[in-house]
């Protein structure tokens, strides 16, 4: 199995903390789409036969498809790709475009994942990010599309923005279950250098919060979760039963995958590819039939910490007998007293030989894993 992503590198304004590839000129928009349905083409063989369960329209924000631009997409596929009857479709989606109109487009066009970047149900926040939307809208949205029939949602929150107290992020939580949706995932507010709050940071203008706010609101979110029935699946993803992402779940157990459109990532198990992020460049390269991307050809070491870095974030954690017989990396032989100190200190847990991190080892995740990395 595998699965298609294709990036929508349009937005309608910029947003203070993204650092994604994207434009909010739309001059090269028609340009673009015709573009990435002539790279499918080209790498049609890229996956090699295998069956597409997955299909995901990321960016940017592809809910500024129109519903012609958004069909020929996906029809490109269905041509050119094994695309399974109960493939999961995924649209990311703003909740300013999503009109009772919009919504009964994306239906009738196949699309029956809705991914809304919500963000926020709170207005100085949403404001102080620069989003497009407002906090009626946020709320608003969510209910148009379950009215138009949508029942598989996942919205995005995030968390760590500035704030005297939690009262703001236990508000938008208590409204977020009102909506009953199906999936969540939850972010820390990151200031990425070349975002204008990472370059408001650098002047002083703004304060990002402290690690143990953050921090704070990360065991909120994981208690108020759990008294709702939410499955932490995967660090920064919660649903209810049976909801996870497949498309995501893939990436995490490294099912291989075609990206498509100005600056996606490929992987087909022994090489990434990176599109150029540049529109034009994107698509002068394609229209000569020329593929614009780079080749990193991944080492043995390379895929070993590929595997850790995914899975270890999942609830299905990391499997040592497979880290250590098909990529070569025996933690526990070169790692032996770290794996006992993050159990003593319960950070971590082995249980049948698979490494699992706990609640508090969650917020450690980044460093355990380079810690456990094969060098």
């Amino acid at each position: 199995m595998s699965g298609i992503y294709l990036h929508i590198p349009f937005c309608k304004q910029a947003c203070h903390y993204c650092d994604f590839h994207f434009s909010t000129s739309m001059g090269l928009k028609e340009k673009t789409i015709q573009a990435i349905a002539q790279e499918l083409e080209l790498r049609k063989n890229y996956l090699q036969d295998q069956a597409v369960k997955t299909i995901y329209f990321g960016g940017g924000t592809p809910s500024l498809l129109t519903q012609d631009e958004l069909q020929l997409l996906l029809q490109t596929i269905n041509r050119l790709f094994i695309v399974s009857d109960n493939a999961e479709i995924t649209l990311e989606a703003n909740p300013d475009d999503l009109s009772p109109e919009k919504l009964q487009e994306l239906k009738a066009a196949g699309i029956h994942r809705l991914s809304i970047g919500l963000q926020s149900f709170h207005e100085p926040h949403l404001r102080m990010m620069n989003r497009a939307h407002n906090a009626t809208e946020s709320l608003q949205c969510v209910r148009d599309a379950q009215a138009a029939g949508f029942d598989n949602i996942t919205v995005d929150l995030i968390y760590g923005i500035p704030a005297p107290d939690h009262s703001i992020w236990l508000d938008d939580l208590k409204t977020l279950f009102s909506l009953n949706v199906q999936h969540v995932s939850c972010y820390a507010l990151t200031i990425e250098p070349d975002t204008a709050l990472g370059r408001w940071s650098k002047k002083g203008k703004f304060i990002p919060s402290e690690d143990d706010f953050t921090a704070q609101q990360f065991e909120i979110l994981l208690d108020h979760m759990a008294k709702h029935d939410y499955v932490q699946y995967e660090i920064s993803n919660f649903c209810q039963p049976g909801y996870e992402s497949k498309h995501n779940s893939n990436y995490w157990r490294g099912v291989h995958y075609l990206g498509v459109g100005p600056s996606a990532h490929s992987f087909n198990g022994v090489s990434r590819q990176y599109n150029v992020a540049n529109n034009r460049k994107y698509t002068d390269a394609i229209n000569q039939r020329l593929l614009p991307a780079e080749v990193e050809n991944l080492t043995p070491a390379d895929q070993a910490n590929d595997y850790l870095l995914t899975t270890l974030r999942t609830i299905w954690g990391c499997d040592l007998t497979q880290l250590r017989d098909k990529y070569k990396h025996n933690v526990q032989a070169t790692h032996e007293k770290y794996l006992q100190e993050l159990q003593y200190k319960e950070l971590a847990r082995i249980k049948d030989n698979i490494l699992y991190l706990t609640d508090k080892g969650k917020l450690l995740a980044d460093q355990i894993t380079l810690d456990l990395f094969a060098e």
